[in-house]
């Protein structure tokens, strides 16, 4: 128990100067919550959700045993449930990594995604900016498994091709809400270890391929083509549902960094697709501020956001819309997010 106590006092979930942290004994609240939580971990059973964006937060969750270690070491660094282990008072903020849900300023306008299209297409005919394979983004998922620790850490990754069509992919650990403070890894020997801010995860080259199949290939920047493409680099037997399409364009995006030809036709398809409501300005991850298009799905919410000047996506997020006890989430918790950078 030392182990996993000292690993949630290195993580420094509270600020050091706060007079209710200190090395004394948990609080009431925080004691009967650390009860529950090694109670429920002594029941020997953990569900959660697949890493990834690839069902369009609609993860399904899978059963598997998950040691005591594992239940607190997830609380501290990049959480995978949303179950709250606070080490104070009520009003103390809950040791854990998920980011909150971005919220929607309230004395914002929303702008019809309609008004987006005819911005992206203004910056299109100005040719301002181009098509250039390779991507710069922060994410962050819910990641469980059946066989691995239910880890999943916040990274920034930044893939770059080359002439010669080969590419590097680097990979870095990192927590957007508190640059420079540690966050939690997985270990080549499979336990969670808590590394720098910036620390390097992985930096490969990979020799020269070509494709043309979508989404190697490049992508149109005509919208009724775009929609055949996203179609097939998805394997659609049919055009794309607007789920499909916000699935689509992350797979667009993790792969290409569209210019503004493209941004113009993608952002006549989301304009065109069902259920897109807009609801106002956010600022974003990386402090940006944009135009906020919410689709609700089945126990799940999916926000866009896009440029309000060019009409580039900047970033999705996906949040459960009801509680799953079961699986320790609640309405509301973020799901996974990811930020595209140009």
């Amino acid at each position: 128990m030392a182990d996993e106590l000292e690993l949630l006092r290195r993580a420094d979930p509270v600020p050091g100067d706060d007079a209710r942290f200190g090395e004394g004994p948990l609080g009431h609240e925080a004691e009967s919550r650390l009860n529950h939580l090694m109670a429920g971990a002594g029941a020997g059973t953990r569900t959660g959700a697949g890493a990834g964006t690839g069902t369009g937060g609609e993860h399904r969750p899978g059963r598997g045993r998950i040691r005591l270690a594992w239940a607190l070491a997830a609380t501290v660094g990049v959480a995978v449930t949303a179950t709250a282990l606070l080490l104070a008072g009520p009003s103390t903020t809950p040791a854990v990594a998920a980011p909150r849900p971005l919220v929607v300023r309230a004395d914002s306008t929303p702008v019809p995604l309609d008004a987006l299209v005819g911005r992206a297409e203004r910056d299109a005919a100005d040719g301002s900016a181009g098509l250039r394979k390779g991507t710069h983004v922060q994410s962050w998922s819910v990641g469980m498994s059946e066989d691995k620790p239910p880890v999943t850490l916040p990274v920034e990754r930044v893939v770059r091709w080359n002439a010669d069509d080969s590419h590097t992919e680097l990979v870095v650990a990192t927590d957007p809400r508190h640059p420079g403070r540690r966050v939690l890894s997985d270990a080549d020997d499979g336990r969670p270890r808590l590394v720098v801010d910036g620390h390097v995860i992985s930096e490969q080259t990979f020799p020269p391929s070509w494709s043309d199949a979508p989404p190697q290939s490049p992508p149109p920047h005509d919208a009724t083509r775009l929609r055949a493409y996203l179609r097939e680099a998805q394997h659609l037997d049919a055009p794309p549902t607007t789920r499909e399409l916000l699935d689509a364009t992350a797979v667009l995006l993790d792969t290409w960094t569209l210019g503004a030809r493209e941004n113009a036709a993608l952002a006549r398809l989301l304009a065109d697709a069902k259920g897109l409501r807009s609801v106002g300005q956010v600022t974003d991850r990386l402090g940006r501020l944009g135009q906020a298009y919410v689709y609700d799905g089945a126990g799940y919410r999916r926000m866009l956001i896009m440029d309000p000047a060019t009409g580039a996506v900047l970033g999705l997020e996906a949040t459960a819309a009801v509680d799953e006890p079961e699986y320790g989430v609640e309405a509301g918790d973020v799901m996974d997010y990811s930020a595209w950078i140009r």
